[in-house]
């Protein structure tokens, strides 16, 4: 279960105390099971018993013998594996497996359940050593022993290395750390499963603070004394969620400092998990929470823009105009920006100067004319027509596809890695990496915001439908269906309700990028149904997108490489 599940008391959860023994301590060395014991706990009393002697159709060492008094005798006549197992998952069904070094135990189930070919059921499993670990001091015990802990704990029964009286003792166990536990706040499951005493008194104290919210999904914002928002969070459970930062490990150091700011916490209910993740985006924007890393700076962008001129340029701006440009973006950093526009330099020998060159040129040619790297329309070397053809190819490869920038850098590429420049061929894939990033982007963001209504509906993990009304890349309607509506009526009446929203220039004219990156992730989903569409809602079948899978697997065979093995890193780079 996840923090975003509902916590569920101590009292009311179906303990299964397992503890095994066998011939060995490696199941990867060969050591087989030879006895299970488990007893079965509930809100204190004991449900009952299983215990088994197990044949592991191999010798038992001696020292073994000795150690559990388990004999070959002992285990001639006993059941095999192959049937104790099913009787003991019958056995402890529905319940959650507790053991005392439990990696071992269920280490050993689950590799037998495997070899059985039996699906290993999804129990959740508590270790009885790793918690007493976090609980018991030098004081209480000498170690986390089974049986120091049964000592300092007045276990009824003793441990003895046979499987059934080590259970008995680890349910004593487990019993005398709950109780310990009880008095520092910790009354459910997940509380339990994440405790940690590195959870100082007083952060555990504030745990109130989450009384007041409900179990239900939406955002939550932490607030300071004054009332200023520290962190901003979603959840699908917002009692539980924030529960869990007054009681649970928290190894991230700016997380703990926050808890201790934290004066107060406001929750805000949402319908859909969609709304809560545009609602989170927003309030950080809004907000700028000094604890959330990211989505602080949703405004603080970089745009490559195709100028409206006589002459025509790309530009790297901060904003996008009302001026009937095109943009390329967004991009979060202009380094990556101009690693985008040098590709784009690269491929199409469009001017770089920043000069206004009148209809009639009267100018001359610069250094990148000189090199072929641009056609110098500044000396009237190219016409009008050609130039605004090329410009009209640029266009093309930034908003519909991507194959001329594509085939110009792979070729050059091609080129540096015959000739063992290495490094100088990584450059240039970086850079196309960048263009055929941002230009999916821009295409897919675009297309989306070109809308201006789009309805779809979605049967969601709890079998309702959650149904969003988007208005040109913004998220104007969120809401459920309720079980005893007539869905076509309450889709209408959702739409009627939604927000008022007006498109603008450029690919996220009424949102940031990321919440219309968020929308069009939940659109692409399996099972989203269109309800209604305004518009017309495409990708170019020949756009940058199709040429991703090839460089994000590059990615992946980069991260796995040496640093310095860049010629098999770029042999992966092929021609889609």
């Amino acid at each position: 279960m996840s923090f975003d599940e509902l916590g569920r008391p101590l009292r009311d959860i179906t303990f299964c105390v397992v503890d095994l023994e066998t011939t060995g301590a490696s199941v990867q060395g060969g050591a087989m099971i030879t006895e299970i014991g488990a007893v079965k706990v509930r809100g204190g009393e004991v449900l009952g018993e299983f215990q088994t002697l197990v044949n592991p159709h191999a010798q038992i060492p001696p020292f073994i013998a000795v150690l559990t008094g388990i004999t070959n005798s002992m285990v001639a006549s006993s059941p095999s594996i192959e049937s104790a197992l099913p009787s003991f998952l019958e056995f402890a069904q529905g319940s959650v497996l507790v053991a005392h070094n439990a990696p071992f135990d269920v280490g050993f189930l689950k590799h037998n359940a495997a070899a059985q070919g039996r699906a290993w059921p999804a129990f959740e499993v508590l270790d009885t050593a790793r918690l007493a670990r976090r609980v018991i001091t030098r004081d209480d015990a000498p170690n986390c022993k089974l049986s120091s802990l049964a000592i300092a704990f007045g276990a009824t029964t003793t441990p003895n290395h046979r499987a059934l009286s080590d259970a008995r003792a680890t349910v004593d166990v487990l019993h005398g750390l709950m109780e310990r536990l009880g008095g520092l706040g910790v009354h459910t499951l997940e509380e339990l499963q994440t405790f940690t005493s590195r959870v100082s008194p007083a952060v555990r104290r504030k745990r109130h603070l989450a009384e007041h919210l409900p179990h239900s999904p939406g955002v939550y914002l932490f607030r300071d004394e004054q009332q200023r928002v520290l962190y901003v969070g979603t959840s699908r459970d917002l009692r539980t969620r924030v529960r869990t930062y007054f009681t649970a490990s928290e190894s991230r150091s700016r997380m703990g400092e926050m808890v201790n700011l934290a004066a107060s916490v406001t929750g805000i209910e949402c319908a859909t998990p969609l709304e809560a993740s545009v609602r989170e985006l927003r309030l950080i924007g809004a907000h700028k929470p000094r604890y959330n890393r990211r989505s602080r700076h949703q405004d603080k962008m970089h745009w490559l823009k195709l100028t409206v001129e006589p002459w025509p340029r790309l530009s790297l701006v901060r904003k996008v105009a009302e001026d009937g440009a095109d943009y390329l973006g967004p991009f979060a950093s202009r380094r990556t920006a101009e690693k985008c526009l040098t590709a784009l330099h690269e491929a199409f020998p469009i001017r770089q100067c920043s000069d206004r060159i009148p209809i009639t040129p009267t100018g001359t040619a610069c250094v990148l004319a000189e090199m072929g790297r641009c056609v110098s329309p500044c000396d009237g070397s190219t016409s009008m027509d050609d130039y605004a053809e090329l410009v009209a190819t640029v266009r093309d490869n930034l908003l519909r596809r991507a194959d001329d920038v594509v085939d110009a850098l792979t070729a050059r590429m091609d080129r540096l890695a015959l000739g063992e420049r290495y490094e100088e061929a990584g450059v240039h894939r970086d850079r196309l990496s960048a263009f055929l990033r941002a230009a999916s982007r821009t295409q897919r963001l675009g297309s989306l915001s070109a809308c201006s209504e789009l309805v779809a509906a979605r049967r969601e993990d709890d079998r309702r439908w959650a149904v969003h009304v988007i208005r040109h890349g913004r998220l104007a309607a969120a809401g459920v269906i309720p079980p005893d509506a007539h869905a076509g009526v309450w889709v209408t009446q959702l739409r009627e309700s939604a927000e008022t929203v007006v498109g603008g220039p450029g690919p996220t004219p009424a949102a940031s990028a990321e919440e219309s990156e968020q929308i069009l992730r939940w659109l692409e989903q399996p099972g989203v149904r269109l309800v209604h569409v305004d518009g017309e809602w495409t990708c170019p079948v020949r756009g940058a997108t199709r040429h991703l899978a090839l460089h994000d697997a590059v990615e992946q065979s980069r991260a796995s490489l040496a640093p310095f093995d860049e010629r098999r890193a770029l042999a992966t780079v092929h021609r889609p």
